[in-house]
């Protein structure tokens, strides 16, 4: 059963959480900036994605105040100069990045407060933050604000000039590593999670190729008490229907333990193995 809320009867600060609780976990966008007078600024925001690659586009929400409808000092400093730089969390920053959101007065250095290190950027006036694993410097191509109340946002766009990455992220084939990142990721509330350790899995499904899909599973295996639907949807995703191995040695077991069995190659990632018991 589902508890159905219509966003227009509640309050916004209770709207703001079920929104953050439920689209999550997200990334989280550590941006520094400079105001009119030269100081240097620092804040994080989760209302934050990459959203094209050519030109390379990161996008960022700096939301109205729902308490008394106030903007933030990255907003103005966004509309005054043009440019920012986006810095990204991993966990060894991320008590130092939760001080920047304290509301400090405008002639405070977040950078000061949190301990962090302002590193000259190369291409904006904004610094970089040395600490972070990777930093995008930024021009600002558009703001779009969306309300006027509190809660509205302001869709900060912004194109990436210049990237900066710590060579310590790279495995040996020079990919970046989930496992050396260590990013976190905002939830709802005081929640934020590890993008890191046992938390990270591959899900290799070929995007060019058609699937047999869920329809063409048996139907018992589809009724199956043992099997959840990730592990159907694994089955689902061949390309075409497995031939049976003739050298295969027929399964001696009930159903229930077929399926167990099953279960335990699909965890292994053995999908040919796990359709040879089916056929």
């Amino acid at each position: 059963m589902h508890k159905t809320i219509d966003p227009k009867e509640i309050k916004t600060a209770e709207l703001h959480q079920i929104l953050l609780s439920t689209v999550a976990p997200r990334p989280i966008a550590f941006v520094s900036s400079i105001n009119e007078n030269g100081v240097y600024n620092l804040a994080p925001y989760s209302f934050f994605n990459c959203f094209s690659s050519k030109p390379p586009i990161l996008v960022f929400s700096s939301n109205r105040k729902v308490k008394d409808n106030s903007t933030k000092h990255t907003l103005l400093n966004a509309k005054l100069h043009k440019e920012l730089v986006i810095n990204i969390v991993s966990y060894n920053i991320v008590r130092q990045m939760a001080l920047t959101s304290i509301e400090y007065d405008e002639t405070v250095s977040e950078f000061d407060k949190a301990g962090l290190t302002p590193l000259k950027s190369q291409l904006v006036k904004a610094p970089r933050v040395a600490e972070s694993i990777v930093n995008y410097e930024c021009k600002v191509n558009d703001i779009i604000a969306l309300g006027e109340e509190g809660g509205a946002g302001h869709l900060i766009i912004c194109e990436v000039q210049l990237i900066h990455i710590n060579k310590d992220i790279f495995d040996a084939e020079g990919k970046i590593d989930p496992q050396k990142t260590q990013l976190v990721a905002r939830m709802g509330r005081a929640f934020y999670c590890k993008a890191y350790g046992e938390n990270v899995f591959p899900i290799v499904q070929p995007v060019n190729e058609q699937a047999i899909g869920w329809g063409a599973l048996p139907q018992n295996i589809k009724t199956s008490e043992i099997l959840s639907a990730n592990d159907l949807a694994k089955l689902a995703g061949v390309k075409t229907l497995p031939q049976k191995n003739i050298k295969t040695t027929p399964f001696k077991g009930t159903a229930i333990e077929k399926h167990q069995k099953i279960k335990t190659l699909l965890a292994k990632g053995l999908v040919n193995e796990a359709w040879q018991l089916l056929i």
